[in-house]
């Protein structure tokens, strides 16, 4: 009877190391919120529900991007890092965000080293 007992401990055990592994890979990376919010006002990506899930809609274009519900929230990050890397650089302690011609449209700054180390591991830049 003991070994029927460590074999349904043992396979409970393995189900829920199982389930909090899958769940932390589908959780998007943790960023650091004043610095996040306040570049993401200026990104083209938006979110939109839908019946069966999310959108992501591209302002400039209004092209409608539609994941599934487990990738959502990664292709959002992946769309806004990509924009980073293009419109985003780091002068002295500002992140300044470029528009479409290469004009500087807004300048944020950077109160904290973490704050730093986000903006350039985040968007790459």
């Amino acid at each position: 009877m003991n070994i029927k007992k460590a074999l349904i401990f043992g396979f409970f055990t393995a189900f829920l190391i199982l389930g909090v592994v899958s769940l932390q890979r589908a959780m998007p990376d943790t960023k650091e919120a004043r610095i996040y919010e306040a570049i993401k006002v200026y990104t083209p990506y938006i979110l939109e529900k839908k019946i069966g899930g999310l959108y992501i809609i591209d302002k400039r274009t209004g092209e409608k991007e539609s994941p599934s519900a487990k990738e959502v929230f990664h292709r959002l990050d992946e769309l806004e890092q990509k924009w980073g890397k293009e419109y985003l650089s780091i002068e002295n302690n500002d992140v300044l965000i470029k528009g479409e011609n290469n004009q500087t449209v807004a300048r944020i700054f950077l109160e904290t080293e973490a704050e730093r180390i986000f903006v350039e591991t985040f968007y790459g830049i």
